[in-house]
């Protein structure tokens, strides 16, 4: 079993205490397997099963179930029968309308434990968290991690999909990683990864996005979807789309383009970083990237000749930042550009992202902004490069060698 103990730590920490457990992120990320993982820790402290009620609201035998009236119905007498503690499970809970009251109500008794799951930001909406104001701790999940990605292929007894002859078994393995990305469903496929992908990203854009926020013209809204995906790592606005779209003789208005990029954030499908004036110390508005919270989308939505290699990766390592929850920004300092500053518990990194330090050009464009900053935070530059070259104090690593040793900090 991939033990997911970056997760499980956070949870763990507030196990059987009064808040409600919320767990959030994208279709098909490992919400489910989760549960599971929670479950068998549960049991293994002397939880009894008798004690647990699991609803996936996925399944034939909960799926009927689409108000909170119809929910209570399984629940209430399941609560009332037991005098000792009872462990809540629901997943996909945002499938049951008004799901929210009935969640606040078994909170309030005091032999419950609640956790539950959902795929996009509805769990966290303003009605929700004004009900639960202080009640609940939100746990995002991402897809796996490139060391949680050799895991699920060791214990599946998967070889590499890619064989290059010229890489080690590892870096065929993060070749993989790169093009496929980290959803388990994705993973485990050994044929046809690209339409297992095309199949979730559609889950996510017609159920997640299309249908909930009602869009009429979803032929416009794709064409929007594809133009971030084209451009992640570039800096971007909404006023760019817009002028994107007015050149490509598209009417849209820019609060429209605004609510599209928050519904895609909201379903886990991107994740936004602003940018940042190092000197001055303040947020620069208007400028941001945007990254996919898988990297397989990359492979399913677009055609090889629009893929960039150095913004792939700089969207792993973006994700993966993410992962041990760091707030990150893109820094600008005098006229260069910085990838990643990185913040956490009153700590700093600088990051540098690049495919290859393959000249002196190369090196001088990564390196120079890193030598402007002049606080003593650690500062990376990070490439698939066998051989490092640091300089000046700034540290250079291979990327595949940062994933590997980044668990629990250590990197750092």
């Amino acid at each position: 079993m991939v033990k997911r103990e970056l997760y499980l730590e956070k949870i763990y920490n507030f196990m059987g205490k009064n808040l409600i457990k919320i767990i959030t992120g994208m279709r098909r990320c490992g919400k489910s397997y989760l549960f599971k993982l929670i479950i068998h820790e549960l049991k293994k402290r002397g939880t009894k099963d008798e004690d647990i009620l699991l609803i996936d609201l996925e399944l034939p035998t909960y799926n009927h179930i689409k108000t909170r009236e119809q929910l209570d119905e399984i629940v209430v007498p399941f609560i009332e029968s037991h005098e000792n503690k009872v462990y809540l499970f629901f997943d996909e809970i945002q499938n049951v309308k008004e799901w929210e009251v009935s969640i606040n109500s078994y909170y309030k008794l005091e032999n419950t434990d609640i956790y539950i799951t959902g795929s996009n930001s509805k769990l966290m909406s303003a009605e929700f968290a004004t009900l639960l104001t202080g009640r609940y701790v939100n746990i995002e999940l991402y897809p796996f991690s490139f060391n949680e990605f050799l895991d699920y292929k060791q214990e599946l007894n998967h070889p590499p999909s890619i064989t290059n002859e010229l890489n080690s078994d590892l870096e065929n393995f993060f070749e993989e990683y790169q093009k496929y990305g980290g959803i388990p469903l994705t993973i485990s496929s050994q044929h046809d990864k690209e339409l297992v992908l095309n199949g979730i990203y559609s889950s996510i854009i017609l159920n997640d996005i299309v249908e909930r926020y009602e869009i009429r013209n979803v032929g416009l809204f794709n064409r929007i979807v594809k133009y971030i995906i084209e451009n992640t790592g570039n800096l971007i606005s909404a006023n760019a789309v817009y002028k994107y779209l007015k050149h490509e003789k598209l009417r849209i208005t820019k609060p429209t383009i605004y609510n599209y990029l928050e519904y895609l954030e909201n379903a886990y499908l991107i994740a936004k970083a602003s940018k940042e004036d190092i000197a001055g110390k303040k947020e620069i508005i208007g400028s941001e990237k945007y990254y996919l919270l898988d990297t397989g989308f990359y492979k399913s939505q677009l055609e090889e000749k629009q893929r960039n290699i150095d913004h792939i990766l700089e969207n792993i390592i973006f994700i993966e930042l993410k992962r041990h929850g760091y707030k990150i920004t893109i820094g600008k300092v005098n006229d260069y550009e910085i990838d990643f500053i990185c913040k956490k518990n009153n700590q700093k990194i600088y990051i540098q992202v690049t495919y290859l330090l393959e000249n002196d050009e190369t090196i001088e464009r990564e390196f120079r902004p890193l030598l402007m900053i002049k606080d003593n935070y650690p500062k990376y530059v990070l490439s698939m490069d066998r051989t490092v070259q640091p300089q000046n104090g700034i540290k250079h690593m291979n990327i595949i060698d940062f994933l590997k040793n980044f668990n629990h900090d250590e990197i750092f």
